[in-house]
């Protein structure tokens, strides 16, 4: 993020560009911590993006602004075809690994698309609204807990389930926040019955509303 003042003198604050873009504060203040879109600071701390920089990133092919100021997400377009699209976040490649091969074997209509950071998530969140996301927590850079609050206060994310796996115990996680309401916690290492259970009953929730 730059921090001296661009050339340009059409700017916007961070509610502005969220009104236009079609998205949330928090995953704009994000986009830009991650360099995305280019913003700078005022003496007093204020975050400016230029108008031109938020209108670019509208026009790129799959943000979470390319179906008008108020519309759904690119994924609003995805095939009403009753398969479930699931975000895996994990920052370690071996347990990447380890869920492709559970997910796989269990042959249930899932579509997988896997990150290995929060950044990459929060763009292919904007990018396609996957049904279920299954974020680790702790992480380099922007943790799973901040993708997942960042879902949390969207509203058009509010049919996004989230799971959240982690091996910090109950009071490291009570220091994070604790668990939201509404999600679902599995502790490391992952029991993968339960998360085969959870899976299913989440392809049956996606079923019922393609019909």
């Amino acid at each position: 993020m730059k921090t001296a003042k661009t050339t340009s003198s059409e700017v916007c604050t961070t509610q502005e560009a969220a009104h236009i873009l079609g998205i949330s504060v928090s995953s704009v203040q994000q986009l830009v911590e991650a360099g995305i879109i280019e913003a700078w600071k005022t003496k007093g701390g204020h975050r400016r993006i230029p108008l031109s920089a938020v209108h670019a990133y509208k026009a790129t092919p799959g943000s979470s602004a390319d179906v008008g100021e108020h519309g759904r997400s690119g994924a609003a377009a995805r095939p009403n075809n009753g398969r479930t699209a699931v975000l895996v976040i994990e920052d370690n490649r071996l347990q990447r690994e380890l869920y492709a091969a559970a997910l796989e074997s269990w042959e249930l209509p899932l579509d997988l698309v896997y990150c290995d950071n929060g950044y990459k998530a929060l763009l292919e969140i904007a990018r396609s609204k996957p049904d279920v996301v299954l974020a680790d927590i702790v992480m380099e850079g922007m943790d799973g807990y901040e993708v997942v609050k960042t879902i949390l206060t969207d509203p058009q994310l509010k049919d996004v389930s989230i799971a959240i796996v982690s091996s910090l115990d109950t009071d490291e996680m009570a220091q994070r926040g604790g668990i939201p309401a509404g999600v679902v916690f599995f502790p490391k290492p992952v029991n993968f019955d339960e998360l085969r259970g959870y899976m299913r009953a989440c392809c049956a929730r996606r079923e019922r509303e393609s019909r």
